[in-house]
């Protein structure tokens, strides 16, 4: 028997995306255990256990430290570890006989002034060498591969693709139970909604100019629903958001937890991602199993998750932005059809999928 190690550590700082892939494959694993000892590791300010089967630790190193690799590598030793797994990107230089690394995307490669110089210093000073010592590498999409592959030179072969997943909350659901949350939350019956951290990656600005553009066509346009925490370089994208002149026709919800979320889809008249870039795009996701239709931008990873469902737009040209969501408002049959199709997609994508393929390296990478 074997012991693997999984790093959840992220999951106390940060909501979503890293967060919410490490939490995803966790539960996922545990439904279906391998046949190994499994240890999750979680920061020492973490409150309560991810875990509900396996074995728990604490470390005290905190993630994206510059002393990171090295302190955890010690941390780690004692649990004597055949394999460990870093959903973060970067792995420790020793903490075991073999590594595993998921990576999610090349942001900080593509777009680095839109990150903090500390993250910016973190991912690209120590990226390169992760990948190589790494014994294995787990991506989101084949997009991510394709870049890992192009830019970073990493053989084909070391990269496995596992698409994330939705979880069964995610479904059409009735009023009854999606109306007391969209009461609590105050926002109106029916709206547009963006999901995702609040950062100049996620093009708001560009998505603020196209609902502008749309409203001096359609005075009663719905109101734009913006649900995120605050991310990168927050303040300058809110004043650049400020100074498109809507700001009477958004609401912001910064706390929006994750049991709000499936009422928040189900209400929504569709969903506008309109990116830069994406390594996955799991509010697209989302959205589709709940029946709304998606809005994408043509980017990265955004049109293999949504297929042939909803509209790719241009994140460069607010025009097809406001085309899209015009014609989401007033074709009624095209979107039902469309919600529909959304429906059927998100079933391909399934936690316990994702988990089978993780579990496949681990067994890989051991043998």
């Amino acid at each position: 028997m074997a012991h693997i190690g999984i790093d959840a550590r992220l999951t106390h700082y940060r909501v979503g995306g890293i967060s919410r892939y490490t939490t995803g494959i966790i539960s996922a694993l545990e439904d279906d255990p391998p046949a190994h000892k499994v240890t999750v590791f979680q920061s020492r300010k973490a409150k309560g256990s991810l875990s509900r089967r396996f074995a728990s630790a604490n470390l005290w190193t905190p993630p994206h430290h510059p002393l990171e690799r090295g302190a955890l590598s010690v941390e780690l030793l004692r649990h004597r570890l055949d394999l460990f797994h870093s959903p973060d990107f970067i792995a420790p230089m020793r903490g075991a006989r073999r590594h595993v690394i998921t990576v999610h995307d090349l942001s900080f490669v593509h777009y680095p002034e839109y990150m903090t110089p500390a993250s910016r210093r973190y991912y690209n000073g120590q990226i390169q060498v992760s990948v190589m010592r790494s014994d294995h590498i787990l991506a989101n999409s084949f997009a991510t591969k394709q870049e890992f592959v192009d830019i970073l030179d990493v053989p084909p072969e070391k990269i496995t693709v596992h698409h994330l997943g939705v979880e069964d909350v995610f479904r059409p659901l009735p009023c009854s139970l999606t109306k007391p949350v969209i009461t609590k939350l105050g926002l109106p019956e029916s709206y547009l909604l963006f999901v995702g951290t609040v950062e100049p990656r996620k093009n708001l600005v560009g998505l603020a100019r196209a609902y502008r553009d749309l409203k001096l066509e359609m005075p009663d346009l719905p109101q734009l629903v913006i649900a995120g925490r605050p991310g990168w370089h927050f303040g300058q994208l809110m004043r650049d958001i400020t100074k498109v002149g809507i700001n009477d026709s958004l609401i912001f919800r910064h706390d929006i937890s994750d049991s709000q979320l499936p009422a928040l889809y189900n209400h929504a008249l569709m969903l506008i991602v309109p990116s830069h870039y994406e390594g996955f795009g799991l509010p697209a996701l989302e959205a589709m199993a709940c029946g709304t239709v998606p809005i994408v931008s043509n980017v990265a990873a955004l049109p293999e998750i949504v297929g042939e469902v909803g509209i790719l737009v241009d994140p460069q040209d607010p025009a097809t932005i406001s085309g899209a969501m015009q014609r989401v408002l007033v074709d009624s049959a095209w979107r039902a059809s469309q919600s529909a199709a959304g429906i059927e997609r998100a079933k391909r994508f399934r936690w316990g999928a994702a988990a089978q393929r993780v579990l496949d390296v681990y067994q890989a990478v051991l043998n």
